[in-house]
């Protein structure tokens, strides 16, 4: 079974990504930057939902302290409600595969999204 991991400090933002690929994926979640990176790095995840803006870490940070073979094994997609300084085009110059702001416009739409990037 594919890993999500779900690094985000907003709880409901945590909650609708779980509960829409439930049954389908094993969901892995982590409410802040450090405890994420190092979910990362044990649970070697398939696809990471990752937040730009949040304590302990950033996700710009997370991704720029990860090796490359660790973050090269799974797609990354950036997630912020500040959108500002980040589009699909700056994600992908930090190492995500995709951005996407919050919040969610349709959250089938993000999966339909992100079951592209699993089957990669």
């Amino acid at each position: 079974m594919k890993k999500v991991l779900i690094i985000d400090d907003e709880p409901l933002v945590r909650r609708s990504l779980a509960r829409v690929f439930r049954g389908e994926v094993e969901t892995i979640e982590a409410d802040d930057g450090l405890i994420g990176i190092k979910l990362w790095k044990e649970m070697k995840p398939d696809l990471v939902f990752l937040d730009v803006l949040m304590p302990g870490m950033t996700g710009p940070e997370i991704l720029k302290e990860l090796d490359f073979e660790t973050r090269n094994k799974c797609k990354v997609i950036l997630i912020s409600a500040y959108t500002g300084g980040y589009n699909l085009e700056s994600a992908k110059n930090i190492g995500a595969d995709l951005f996407i702001a919050k919040p969610f416009e349709n959250i089938f739409d993000v999966k339909k999204q992100a079951d592209i990037l699993l089957k990669e």
